[in-house]
């Protein structure tokens, strides 16, 4: 997809234009140089706040906002492929790190899980998701989002955009390669690993094509017996949340893939037991 650059040209009198804004290559301000988010998706998420606060359902989406948010997506993926500019802002404005302080590191599942359940996250508790990112994505965002913040453990839960083929096709062994590389990261900055399995489904309703089942129990298997060789921390939602079909439970989930509110109880109690946060604030 060509990304057009928009440029305002500055006439004086009869000179000649100056030149536009630079926005690739070596910037001082790389996150400056995103494309904005566009007002209608703005206004939806405005929108959508208010009808969660006040206990509604989310608002419908339109064919032509979704276009239109996937095409900002799109763009973003191109000028920030780890997505280094999400939490810039946020990672500057955090404390020192307390001897606590622990990273919860992944995609929507865990970006969404503040929103669900915001009490969890306190202090020493720290939401570093994106949505949609593949554990491609992660690693290039890694220093960043986890070994620069100097928690005592990060929280790692990847791999559902990878098996949906988010950034292209992929192999199971790939995924691996990406877990690994960031267990060593962090354990080569004294960070203890926490590797959580890929959460059940059976389907995504983003790409319809794909049957994910065999492939999550797959990775849950490999993660697991990683986990047991590196003297890692495993924890196992997939068994808390799946149905007798390997699907994600319906009462726990709106669209198959992700928790609603009840489904990140149900998470934050398997955390709370295996991370030995329950009581803790």
């Amino acid at each position: 997809m060509t990304i057009a650059l928009i440029a305002a040209l500055a006439l004086a009198g009869q000179a000649a234009p100056a030149s536009p804004p630079l926005t690739v290559g070596i910037l001082a301000d790389p996150c400056a140089a995103l494309p904005a988010m566009p007002a209608i998706v703005a206004d939806y998420m405005a929108r959508y706040a208010t009808a969660k606060a006040a206990g509604q359902p989310a608002p419908p989406v339109t064919a032509d906002g979704m276009a239109i948010y996937q095409r900002w997506q799109d763009a973003l993926l191109v000028n920030d492929f780890p997505g280094l500019c999400r939490y810039r802002a946020e990672n500057a404005a955090l404390p020192p790190a307390s001897a606590d302080r622990i990273v919860f590191f992944g995609d929507s599942i865990t970006e969404l899980w503040r929103r669900e359940d915001p009490g969890f996250f306190t202090a020493d508790r720290i939401d570093r998701g994106v949505s949609g990112q593949t554990t491609a994505q992660m690693l290039g965002r890694f220093r960043a989002d986890v070994i620069d913040l100097k928690p005592r453990t990060v929280h790692i839960m990847a791999s559902t955009n990878d098996i949906a083929g988010n950034t292209g096709p992929t192999t199971l062994a790939a995924i691996e390669d990406n877990i690994r590389s960031m267990a060593e990261l962090a354990r080569a900055h004294g960070i203890r690993v926490v590797l959580a399995s890929v959460p059940p489904a059976a389907r995504f309703g983003w790409r319809p094509g794909i049957a994910p089942v065999e492939s999550i129990r797959a990775l849950n298997a490999w993660l697991a017996d990683y986990a047991r060789r590196e003297k890692l921390t495993y924890i196992d939602y997939y068994s808390a949340l799946e149905d007798k079909d390997h699907a994600f439970r319906a009462e726990w989930s709106g669209d198959g893939v992700h928790p609603n509110a009840a489904g990140y109880a149900v998470m934050r109690r398997v955390a709370g037991r295996a991370l030995g946060l329950d009581g803790r604030r």
